[in-house]
């Protein structure tokens, strides 16, 4: 029988359980690692981060990149940003970035530390995609650590950030400064391959007023579905000369699923282009 400390060094291969970040253990990742995975040349193999939505399934977004895992030699991350941290009930602190004294994005970059530690290979630079809530986080992440991405992909956002200095965090960056502590860096988000994606048919109306857990004054500018949403985030990241791979896939709605054929050949372009 294998000794408890072989079981823990062994590099796994495949799907892996969910395990607790080490920085902080309320939030957990899984991975899939590819079957040819190269110890001896891990650098060959890039990183991909997968952010769930709203509804936490994780290990389901993780198991629908297995696949490009295989053919790309990608390593597939996907944390676990529980429900109800901070107060019972809460669903949405993860998507802001910053949460009291949390800051998702700081959690986000230690489990990949802790990942490519593990494994050898490059967590630098990565790719990442969001769907839904996934998606306000990733562009969020996007704002704040540019540097760090090889690509974004972002899938259908209930709410957008726009690049707007005459309002406040959350549905602009007049205090984003103020809020992380540093700057956006046009330069540096202008250099990284973007792609928006939503189904063509996620035209549900989404609540503004201030019943809304997510109103804030202006929030109303950017539309009242998340078609309208991402189509202003579009022009608004285009006008601050951000080239973007806009895609509205045809009769979809608000299905993440059905729309990874398109972000999986968006990501497979920006590795082969890398």
């Amino acid at each position: 029988m294998r000794s408890i400390e072989n079981q823990s060094t062994r590099l796994e291969r495949g799907a892996t359980p969910l395990y607790a970040s080490q920085f902080d253990q309320r939030f957990s990742y899984c991975a899939y690692i590819p079957s040819y995975f190269a110890e001896t040349d891990p650098l060959k193999h890039s990183l991909l981060v997968v952010i769930h939505g709203t509804e936490r399934s994780a290990q389901l977004y993780r198991d629908e990149f297995k696949q490009f895992s295989e053919e790309t030699g990608a390593v597939i991350l996907a944390p676990l940003f529980p429900a109800g941290i901070g107060e019972p009930g809460e669903l949405n602190s993860y998507k802001m970035i910053k949460y009291r004294d949390i800051r998702f994005d700081h959690v986000l970059l230690a489990m990949i530390q802790e990942l490519t530690e593990r494994y050898g290979i490059s967590g630098e630079k990565f790719l990442l995609f969001g769907f839904s809530g996934g998606g306000q986080f990733v562009h969020r992440f996007y704002y704040l650590h540019p540097d760090r991405l090889l690509a974004v992909s972002v899938a259908a956002p209930g709410n957008v950030t726009l690049l707007d200095p005459s309002m406040d965090w959350f549905t602009g960056i007049r205090d984003f400064e103020e809020q992380f502590g540093t700057d956006i860096k046009l330069e540096e988000m202008s250099r990284v391959p973007v792609q928006l994606v939503i189904g063509s048919e996620d035209n549900r109306f989404l609540e503004v007023g201030r019943d809304s857990p997510f109103w804030l004054p202006g929030v109303e500018i950017a539309g009242n579905t998340r078609l309208e949403r991402i189509r202003t985030l579009r022009k608004n990241w285009a006008s601050q000369g951000i080239q973007i791979r806009y895609e509205e896939v045809p009769g979809v709605g608000h299905e993440g699923m059905k729309l990874l054929h398109a972000v999986k050949a968006f990501f497979a372009g920006a590795l082969n282009t890398d």
